[in-house]
């Protein structure tokens, strides 16, 4: 099994996350129409989070939870600090280190503010990553975590008008599944449901820790 990540890997590396970003929002072979092309901010000192000069819609799809129920994104999150990933659960590295770190950043928030902030967990990888699949591995990181699967074209055109790149799982000849997936944690702010920031992979957990207060009070980090 591999995983092809398509994102840039540092804050260093901001030049070329925007052009990534602006590349990977680009053709839509789903027909849905034309992707965001974010343009980031970064000043000062290096911060884990790049800041979007452009905020951030919430993408309209409409998954399948945990509990083989409908989940409205825009609805059910609305008014509330969201953070949102894609990626899938037999994702060997990026996947299950990114919700590690989101978690251990959450349990040291105090319980009120734990229990404003909702992790949207998106699969990829819907044809393997079952409602009960999914549930089982998000308990492992944080019950509170939401995990949604269902059509992957929905999912892709999500995720690419945030400038997510996700590509259609393709099974090679060894019998590998290759997965290509964007490593961005979207943070929402509940003040106006739009994301002024992103993370990319390597976000540490004392890093999320740090701005996650600033998301819930609806803040720019």
């Amino acid at each position: 099994m591999r995983t092809t990540l398509r994102a840039a890997a540092s804050a260093a590396a901001v030049a070329a996350l925007a052009l990534t970003l602006a590349a990977c929002g680009g053709a839509d072979g789903s027909g849905t129409g034309s992707a965001a092309e974010p343009v980031v901010s970064v000043e000062g000192t290096p911060k884990a989070a790049t800041v979007l000069d452009t905020p951030f819609e919430k993408p309209d799809m409409i998954l399948t939870d945990t509990h083989g129920e409908k989940y409205d994104l825009v609805e059910r999150t609305a008014g509330r600090p969201t953070l949102l990933f894609f990626g899938y659960t037999h994702c060997p590295d990026v996947c299950p280190t990114t919700m590690s770190d989101i978690a251990i950043a959450k349990s040291k928030l105090p319980k009120a503010e734990q229990d404003k902030l909702v992790v949207v967990f998106v699969t990829t990888d819907p044809e393997r990553d079952t409602p009960q699949r999914l549930g089982e591995w998000l308990a492992a990181q944080d019950k509170s975590f939401v995990g949604l699967t269902g059509d992957f074209a929905t999912i892709q055109a999500g995720a690419r008008a945030l400038g997510v790149d996700v590509e259609k799982p393709v099974k090679e000849k060894d019998g590998s599944i290759t997965v290509t997936h964007g490593a961005q944690v979207i943070a929402y702010s509940p003040k106006d449901d739009k994301a002024h920031a992103l993370y990319m992979s390597g976000t540490t957990s004392e890093e999320f820790a740090a701005d996650l207060p600033k998301i819930i009070a609806g803040r720019t980090p």
